[in-house]
């Protein structure tokens, strides 16, 4: 594609927006459509680095070790919401730590004494804190400083993004009926945000394949407490039950955070399948489309490694 060339965008969670900026950035003309600015999902989001769940893997360390790379440049403005924050991740069973999380500069075991009763392994390191609303509130102000436009509709379909010659769908979820890809399935997750009571470390349980989650993330003045990971749920209302069980493990590990404030209640679907997608797709009426979508749990931590191969698959420098 040539500068300045009209891309559309569908879809404006955080792989979304972090695809149109990138785009708009290198020169293409970009408009966003989506339902929901910013998606609901990423907002729900807790969120940190740490690929989760996700294939394939050769592909998301790339992608991942990329947007790590560029969530430490912009932890450098405080403005984008970004964070590089110390934190325990900890195991009542595994004696290693995630692969994912041996590149990290500065990982170390964890000493007894650093650990919750209970947990027989962890480890410390950084990883970038990333506040989700703050977040993707910079990232539409940056798109608009490129040039970019949102729109705000339901598609139908993809041919409705017309009249555009290129088409990138990040519609998470939404490419189930969509694309129509029926591999994609929801994995309903669940966040409570609280009042935080002096937080100033993360912590998070390596709980394998469980549906119940254990995380805690301080931003500020706030806490965000995970969470939930159900399979096949794509339900958004509130669970009291599921939201005070979460608080009551988080509060087992850290127990300031038992009469912590409840805030607000976030819940996104996940869009997950068997692997990633980020591939070029020519339709029979000459559009070309590039789908990004599938990240599941790792949507933030792929965002930018993801958005800018998609930048290499329309062959704009």
């Amino acid at each position: 594609m040539t500068a300045g060339e009209r891309v559309v965008v569908v879809g404006a969670g955080v792989a979304g927006l972090t695809t149109a900026v990138v785009l708009a950035e290198a020169g293409a003309s970009v408009h966003v459509i989506a339902e929901q600015v910013p998606g609901v999902t990423s907002l729900a989001a807790g969120a940190t680095w740490g690929p989760y769940l996700v294939e394939p893997k050769d592909m998301v360390d790339q992608w991942g070790q990329r947007s790590l790379e560029i969530f430490r440049k912009l932890a450098e403005n405080p403005a984008t919401g970004i964070r590089l924050t110390s934190g325990i991740e900890a195991s009542r069973t595994a004696e290693a730590p995630p692969d994912w999380a041996t590149t990290l500069p500065g990982i170390r075991p964890c000493k007894p004494a650093e650990l919750p009763a209970g947990f027989t392994a962890g480890y410390r390191f950084t990883v970038p804190l990333i506040d989700m609303p703050t977040y993707l509130g910079y990232l539409l102000r940056r798109l608009d400083a490129a040039g970019g436009t949102v729109e705000r509709r339901h598609l139908a379909s993809l041919a409705d993004a017309a009249p555009a010659p290129l088409v990138v769908n990040c519609t998470g979820l939404g490419a189930q009926e969509l694309v129509p890809d029926h591999g994609l399935r929801s994995i309903r997750g669940q966040h409570v945000v609280v009042t935080n009571p002096g937080l100033t470390e993360f912590f998070s349980e390596d709980t394998g394949l469980s549906p119940d989650l254990l995380c805690f993330y301080p931003h500020g003045d706030t806490v965000v407490l995970g969470g939930t990971a159900i399979d096949g749920e794509g339900s958004l209302a509130p669970d009291d039950m599921a939201a005070a069980n979460i608080q009551a493990r988080c509060a087992e590990v850290e127990p300031r955070l038992a009469e912590a404030r409840v805030l607000e209640h976030r819940i996104g679907a996940r869009p997950t399948r068997s692997a990633v997608r980020v591939e070029a797709e020519r339709r029979k009426d000459g559009t070309v489309v590039v789908h990004n979508y599938g990240h599941g749990g790792a949507g933030v931590t792929l965002s930018w490694g993801c958005a800018e191969e998609v930048r290499m698959l329309l062959d704009l420098k």
